[in-house]
């Protein structure tokens, strides 16, 4: 069984975007590689063909894993968002009690994660342990070095 996972109608679009230009572009690039090394000759000592089938099955797992990822999607309607506590696609203000350094997080599904942008995921250690929370809590979360305290400042939606 596989797990729902909750996006923006943005993050939902990339993905459909990735999944047609590998369907529509790559695969048929990989099917061409394939066909032209095997027009080189002799398969059992071919490594440009073994490369080419490699590649398309790993293309084809990607292909897979996206629309099984796609078929278990639901977009999340933030305006119906409950801002008392953190939830998917909650903006979080956070302050580190260690260090006093304040930090704002979305939490997003692990597809859309970019820290960048500080979009997080839901299943990181942070994210995780910041679900549910109120303001005013102070969530402890197991680093690689040590436990780290944040309170929760303030909870929003785009």
């Amino acid at each position: 069984m596989s797990k729902v996972s909750y996006y923006t109608a943005e993050g939902l679009k990339k993905l459909r975007e990735e999944l047609n230009q590998l369907k529509d572009v790559e695969r048929p690039k990989a099917s061409q590689a394939i066909a032209e090394a095997r027009d080189k000759g002799d398969l059992s000592e071919n490594a440009e063909y073994d490369a080419a089938k490699e590649a398309q099955g790993m293309l084809e797992m990607r292909i897979s894993k996206l629309e099984e990822v796609l078929a278990n999607a639901r977009v999340i309607d933030e305006s119906q968002l409950d801002t008392s506590k953190v939830l998917v696609h909650s903006n979080v203000k956070i302050k580190n009690k260690g260090n006093k350094a304040e930090m704002q997080y979305k939490l997003v599904a692990q597809s859309e994660a970019d820290l960048k942008n500080g979009k997080i995921s839901v299943d990181s250690p942070i994210g995780k342990g910041l679900l549910g929370k109120k303001v005013g809590d102070v969530a402890e979360i197991q680093v690689p070095n040590g436990t780290v305290q944040f309170e929760i400042l303030e909870i929003t939606r785009d």
